[in-house]
């Protein structure tokens, strides 16, 4: 198997708009104490609630109120906003590339989002 390929492509995504705005956006947001801690309970509950979603539970009211309320605040402003749907533009974007990879590997790997 030819390392160097992937490696190539491990450039192009590097070198990507989708990467390089991530990556800008994600300085911005950082530089605030507040939001890195948002940021942080955000995606704890974020993962609680899929956790939940993928096991057929239900979310903890406390827990569902809180990931609503901390998702309209990050929502609101106008950098963690656009921070937060460059990373899921990323993240598509990754997934897009692992789903061609695995469909050429002849592995079926039943990811969410993913056909």
């Amino acid at each position: 198997m030819n390392y160097d390929l992937a490696h190539a492509l491990a450039k192009q995504i590097s070198e990507s708009a989708e990467v390089r705005e991530y990556r800008r956006l994600k300085e911005i947001v950082e530089e605030s104490e507040t939001t890195r801690a948002l940021l942080k309970e955000y995606r704890r509950l974020q993962m609680v609630v899929q956790m939940a979603a993928m096991s057929s539970r239900s979310v903890p009211s406390e827990d569902m109120q809180r990931f609503q309320s901390i998702s309209s605040l990050l929502y609101q402003g106008t950098d963690t906003s656009a921070f937060l749907l460059a990373e899921m533009r990323l993240q598509q974007a990754l997934a897009d590339i692992y789903n061609i990879i695995s469909k050429a590997s002849g592995i079926q790997l039943d990811l969410p989002g993913l056909e």
